[in-house]
């Protein structure tokens, strides 16, 4: 499908702001390393593919455990996290998601932390990752979920739509994947995200204005949403009616 604007560029200098320690890219981190230890015991011979890797937070991260690739196809993301890699063992590779540069079977683990809402065919992509993973690897996939929750903020990050659990669920019911675990999460900030986007669609913010979702909240605050985040989505028996956001476990067959 070609070169695809993910981001304008200049969000990625804001998500390269606030990755690191915001409740939400945080919480979605430790959602994601929860499910793959669940299911994989990693070592340093291990393989994991963050594909749509952002700022390389993530990628820093496990490679602290193990070999970690991330992938892009804007250069603006590869920029923003090859400073974070020095001295690990990481690589960055520029690649679209529907042409993954990488051996059948490789990977150990793979994630497409909200990455598929990008891409006008997301199911090309989600093929690729599970090409790449190997047979009993992992698959984490999250994606922005409920299309009355559309805003500016899914105006201004290019997304092609916003799922309902059934559509993800159609989605990722491939003949090469098991699916483990699939749920709303981010349900305890539902309504607060929900007022504060029917606010900006009847009173819409001045060009330039900050955004909330730009902004780091103090300290005790980005602690307790931070819990209310992660806590439910790595309970294995919870399946919540509704959420935020939706998270897919896959596993390889």
């Amino acid at each position: 499908q070609g070169p695809l604007r993910i981001m304008n560029p200049e969000e990625y200098t804001r998500l390269d702001q606030i990755d690191r320690e915001h409740w939400f890219y945080r919480g979605k981190r430790d959602i994601a390393r929860y499910w793959m230890g669940r299911y994989l015991t990693l070592g340093p011979g291990d393989l994991v593919v963050d594909a749509g890797c952002g700022a390389g937070t993530m990628v820093a991260e496990i490679s602290r455990q193990c070999r970690a690739v991330g992938l892009d196809d804007h250069q603006e993301s590869i920029a923003a996290a090859r400073g974070k890699l020095r001295g690990r063992p990481a690589w960055l590779v520029q690649a679209a998601l529907d042409g993954i540069p990488l051996q059948d079977g490789c990977a150990s683990g793979l994630l497409l932390l909200d990455v598929l809402e990008h891409l006008d065919r997301p199911e090309d992509a989600l093929r690729e990752a599970a090409r790449v993973t190997r047979p009993g690897g992992l698959l984490i996939v999250t994606v922005p979920a409920l299309r009355q929750l559309w805003s500016d903020w899914d105006v201004a990050l290019h997304h092609r739509r916003r799922y309902h659990r059934r559509e993800l669920l159609e989605l990722v019911s491939q003949p090469a994947l098991e699916v483990l675990h699939l749920s709303y999460i981010n349900t305890a900030m539902l309504l607060p995200i929900a007022g504060v986007r029917l606010w900006r669609k009847l009173f819409p913010p001045s060009a330039g204005s900050p955004r909330a979702e730009d902004q780091i909240p103090l300290p005790l605050v980005n602690t307790l949403l931070h819990r209310s985040f992660v806590s439910p989505a790595c309970w294995p028996w919870f399946r919540a009616p509704i959420g935020v956001s939706l998270l897919a476990v896959l596993r390889r067959r």
